[in-house]
């Protein structure tokens, strides 16, 4: 027997890949009746599944009338866009201030600092490493340890494959393989922050910028050379370190995440061109 609680999980994903493929399109209004009769269910785990998709922002509440899949405007895009740029962008650039304060630090003591353990020597009583270097400099080395410190073999082929599949995807303009991929390969390289807060809100605003961007983007004959597939690239930079050539890439995928749909008035990168396919 499915439990009620996996029930609820199970129509909660259905329904929000059919939102980000666009067949539950942007505006469409819809009630708990109306689903739990085409997935052949109660209506309870339903409504909570519904209650999930509008906490995460994929649907309003339309008081006494059901629900109705969110309409993102080209200004929430934008907003969302710089949201998640600025939070990976300030992840990366703390890591890099903690490899240059560890190479500028005598007698290797931020280094010793920045992979000892949590609650080892070096590190303060929360556990995070401290240093005469600031506040900031002890922050991104808890970053770098966590990060870094969790990219082992087994996980780093784990995300390699979805890096493999989604660029696959890409170069072949199957948007939705890639949205799949494209989502695991972020959820997994996020979780290695070892930060469900920060894991959890970088997945919201991808999974709400594909909600904008799909529509956009089907509107073309064919997507090949449109998506980014720079996902190899970028865990190549994570798993040697390269902090500067992370922060790159993803400013490369933020630009081309606007030009895609249009957002900066400009085409999106050609092939071959940084962000292009």
């Amino acid at each position: 027997m499915i439990k009620r609680s996996t029930l609820r999980s199970q129509i909660a994903v259905a329904l929000r890949d059919e939102i980000l493929a666009g067949r539950l399109a942007t505006g469409r209004d819809f009630t708990v009746k109306e689903i739990a009769e085409q997935y052949g269910v109660s209506a309870t785990p339903v409504r909570e599944a519904l209650v999930d998709l509008a906490a995460q922002g994929l649907l309003d509440v339309e008081q006494h009338r059901g629900f109705r899949v969110h309409e993102f405007t080209l200004a929430d895009y934008r907003a969302m866009c710089e949201a998640r740029e600025l939070v990976v962008d300030g992840v990366f650039r703390g890591v890099e201030g903690a490899a240059e304060g560890a190479a500028e630090a005598p007698d290797g003591a931020l280094r010793g600092a920045a992979s000892a353990p949590a609650g080892g020597p070096g590190a303060s009583a929360g556990g995070e490493a401290v240093s005469s270097g600031g506040e900031a400099v002890s922050v991104g080395r808890a970053v770098a340890r966590r990060a870094f410190g969790g990219l082992g073999p087994e996980v780093v082929r784990s995300v390699r494959r979805r890096a493999d599949a989604a660029e696959r995807a890409a170069r072949a303009g199957d948007l939705d393989v890639l949205i799949a991929y494209d989502l695991r390969y972020w959820r997994e390289l996020s979780g290695l922050l070892g930060n469900p807060y920060v894991c959890d809100f970088l997945d919201r605003l991808r999974v709400q910028c594909w909600v904008y961007a799909v529509p956009v983007l089907r509107r073309h004959a064919s997507l090949r050379g449109r998506l980014w597939s720079g996902h190899n690239a970028l865990l190549d930079a994570v798993e040697s370190g390269d902090a500067r050539a992370a922060r790159e890439v993803v400013a490369a995928y933020n630009r081309h995440a606007l030009a895609q749909v249009g957002a900066d008035g400009a085409a999106p990168p050609p092939e071959g061109e940084p962000g292009g396919e």
